[in-house]
């Protein structure tokens, strides 16, 4: 269980960093092509959901490393899960119909949440 855990955490945290940072980085205009749905929000809404991805990211990572309130992976993994659901809505909601890419996340983040009740 334990290299299952940090394999799916490791790739859900790649994943997150990216995200999450290319939300902080990049202006609305460089965003629009990759998310269609950053044109309905707020641009300081799209930096905090990065800013988000990025804590929780570390979070997913840092506290099982270190030993240090391990439970706070669960508690980040938990938080990805209703950020995928939040963005299945968004997506439905408007134009873009596309959340394939969040319903396979959903699902990783709730395999991610089953190892993390096992392991912790």
């Amino acid at each position: 269980m334990n290299i299952a855990y940090w394999t799916v955490a490791g790739l859900l945290a790649l994943f997150y960093l990216y995200a999450g940072a290319v939300k902080v980085i990049r202006s609305r205009d460089r965003l629009r092509p990759m998310m269609a749905w950053v044109d309905r929000m707020p641009l300081p809404a799209v930096r905090a959901l990065g800013t988000v991805e990025l804590l929780g990211a570390a979070g997913l990572i840092l506290p099982p490393l270190t030993g240090i309130a391990p439970w706070l992976a669960l508690a980040a993994a938990i938080g990805f899960m209703l950020l995928q659901i939040g963005a299945v809505a968004v997506h439905l909601t408007g134009d873009d119909r596309r959340i394939t890419l969040n319903v396979g996340l959903i699902a990783t983040t709730a395999a991610l949440i089953w190892l993390a009740t096992t392991w912790l």
